[in-house]
């Protein structure tokens, strides 16, 4: 029955909520605490610092944390499906939908329109982590790493996860600050 429950408490919320994870916190807050009284409040707001302290989406990794509380690695398996589902389902049906219709002239125009768009998202993106970069490492790091992430990728075309990879951990030698 517990895992029923947790499929239902991040299944039901990302269901209906819309504008992703700050959009859904109060429902997931409601189905944890108020609904199924896993938790109270105060170890939830604990557990939301936590997921926004680490990195990727919210929902996911409370879904995560909360369903390994409840139900063990399945418990955690079946909170993120639950989380993953309603997006996965939505994107396939509409790209589905992309598929069939990719021929018709106001697709082709959506489609024109929307790669810059993305382009343009993408490169401010871009520019914030270089200026969050240099805020945080300094001008020669920043550079260091612009130019060492290029060369590897685009010259000696190493896979990206790589260079990722390659760079947390000269930050963890170089750019952290002593224990």
């Amino acid at each position: 029955m517990i895992y029923w429950q947790l499929f239902l408490a991040f299944f039901v919320p990302n269901i209906v909520g819309y504008g992703g994870g700050p959009a859904i916190i109060p429902l997931i807050e409601y189905e944890v605490v108020h609904r199924y009284g896993w938790m109270g409040l105060e170890e939830f707001g604990e557990v939301l610092a936590l997921g926004n302290a680490l990195p990727g989406p919210i929902a996911t990794k409370m879904a995560g944390f909360i369903g390994f509380e409840q139900g063990g690695v399945l418990g955690a398996a079946i909170g993120l499906v639950a989380t993953i589902l309603p997006s996965m389902v939505l994107m396939i049906v509409l790209l589905s939908l992309l598929y069939r219709f990719k021929d018709s002239p106001k697709v082709k125009l959506l489609s024109m329109i929307v790669r810059p768009t993305i382009a343009v998202l993408l490169g401010a993106m871009t520019v914030r982590f270089v200026q969050s970069s240099y805020a945080g490492s300094g001008l020669l790091q920043t550079l260091l790493l612009i130019a060492a992430s290029y060369f590897l990728m685009e010259i000696r075309k190493i896979h990206p996860a790589f260079v990722i990879l390659g760079s947390l951990v000269y930050g963890a030698l170089f750019l952290a600050p002593p224990l």
